[in-house]
């Protein structure tokens, strides 16, 4: 689903955003919540569907090393 880099990027994003909405306090706007709870579900999702798929993930490092 995800590339070993897009997953690393969703997870600074998400760290990211929960620090500076903590700064800013406005982590019970809804907007906010809505944002950073959508990404968590990206992050939980590819992780089970890369476990439960090994063959997909192991033919994209393989295209990747290629490259």
């Amino acid at each position: 689903m995800l590339t070993d880099k897009q997953s690393l990027l969703l997870c600074g994003l998400m760290v990211g955003g929960l620090l500076v909405a903590g700064i800013l306090d406005v982590l019970k706007n809804f907007i906010v919540l809505t944002i950073l709870t959508i990404i968590f579900l990206m992050i939980v999702i590819n992780l089970f569907y890369s476990k439960l798929n090994p063959k997909e993930e192991l033919e994209n490092q393989n295209k990747e090393e290629a490259v």
